[in-house]
């Protein structure tokens, strides 16, 4: 049978009335031994809870070999109905699947998905989309892929969702510049864990700069708008690092790196199509401008801080690391507003929604995306631009933020060179 599995709901004094058909996941780099455990922490406590499954269920497991997706299941307690898969391809040909979910390294992204992607499944696909510019548009085929999400979950966090509205309501007035200032410190300044250890590989395509701040950037210009043009310098400052063993001990051994640990850029802001009354209002010749460090930051100060100026007033966001999508939320996240005419800065309110209170941290703005796409699936996946309450980033906004890092590290490698 090829047919989603349809769920009913039963109303005293009525027929059976059919719900939308569930969503059938299949899970890639679920691992028991995996050395980043995403998507046990990022995705499998949605998929699991009941908000969870009222719309999704997870049908299949593809890894390394059968035999490693076998173990993966029996480690996590899934159903033994959940299929195990060792090939993409296999997984591709199952009929049984909506959805493929990439929770691999980010050098083997394309290898998993693309099969899934040519048999006209919904992909979603972990931040960074591939290794590089040119293998990203070689998989989507550069055109617009509406049937699929791209974990750039930063754009829904209720950080971004409260900037956006706090900009849309005129308190400070028409932006005419933005500053951020972050830090990688989930990582440290001169050793690097052996786990990513292919952070110091330029090539592979996963590190602080492709990572941490390109998750940073990117949902800084979903709230303000991309680039028209901007100039960068990277720097390599420490080249070579020590290795930190699996309990946290830095050891003698040591490997070199050619991944940039500083960045500057700057640029001026694009003029935003006005798509209604409420957008945001930017000054025609705005700046941008960003600075960007792996490591700690200075002791006892924030590890991140976004100011956002306007005519009337700015806004400040702070946080202890340039982690917004992802793992700030142990430490205060705060939006303070400085009302230039008042000369008074108050505290911005914003809060998770509730059922995202009974996930852990590390899942909520991901079950966010899961929950967006969830609608726009169930209601007849419509076309075109969607209210931006219910819109999501999806593989081709990936392509955009992987042009821009294109253009990054030719500036990088230019500057090397003179």
């Amino acid at each position: 049978m090829n047919k989603s599995k349809s769920r009913t709901i039963f109303l005293k004094g009525s027929t059976t009335t059919p719900m939308a058909p569930v969503i059938r996941v299949a899970l890639i780099g679920l691992s028991a031994s995996a050395k980043v455990n995403w998507a046990e922490q990022g995705h499998l406590p949605y998929l699991n809870s009941a908000r969870g499954r009222s719309h999704y269920e997870l049908v299949a497991l593809l890894n390394s070999n059968v035999a490693a997706a076998e173990a993966a299941r029996k480690h996590f307690n899934l159903a033994p109905t959940v299929r195990a898969y060792g090939r993409p391809e296999d997984l591709a040909a199952d009929k049984e699947v909506d959805l493929v979910v990439c929770n691999t390294r980010v050098d083997t992204h394309v290898l998993t998905t693309a099969p899934s992607l040519a048999a006209g499944k919904a992909v979603y696909i972990e931040w960074p989309l591939a290794e590089n510019y040119d293998a990203a548009l070689a998989l989507t085929g550069g055109r617009r892929v509406d049937n699929s999400i791209i974990g750039l979950q930063g754009r829904v966090s209720p950080i971004a969702l409260k900037l956006k509205e706090v900009l849309r309501s005129g308190r400070i007035g028409r932006v005419l510049s933005s500053d951020v200032r972050a830090f990688a410190n989930l990582g440290r300044r001169d050793s690097v864990a052996e786990s990513v250890a292919y952070f110091t590989d330029r090539k592979v395509g996963g590190n602080h700069i492709t990572i941490a701040y390109a998750h940073t950037v990117d949902y800084v210009h979903d709230v303000l708008g991309e680039f028209d043009g901007f100039q960068s310098r990277m720097q390599l400052q420490r080249p070579v690092l020590r290795l930190r063993d699996q309990n946290g001990v830095t050891t003698e051994r040591e490997v070199r790196s050619d991944v940039p640990d500083f960045l500057a850029v700057h640029g001026k802001l694009a003029p935003r199509r006005r798509r209604a009354e409420t957008d945001i209002d930017i000054a025609d010749d705005a700046t941008l401008s960003f600075t960007f460090r792996s490591g700690q930051q200075f002791k006892d100060t924030p590890g991140f801080i976004w100011t956002i100026n306007g005519e009337k007033g700015e806004i400040m966001v702070t946080a202890n690391g340039a982690y917004i999508h992802s793992d700030s939320y142990k430490d205060p996240v705060e939006i303070k507003l400085h009302d230039h005419a008042t000369d008074e800065v108050v505290l911005i309110e914003w809060d998770w929604q509730d059922w995202q209170k009974e996930l852990p941290r590390r899942a909520r703005i991901v079950a966010e995306l899961y929950e967006r796409f969830a609608h726009w699936w169930e209601n007849g996946k419509p076309a075109g631009e969607l209210p931006d309450e219910r819109e999501w980033p999806r593989l081709h906004d990936a392509v955009v933020r992987m042009d821009e890092f294109k253009e990054l590290f030719r500036q990088y490698d230019e500057q090397r060179v003179a």
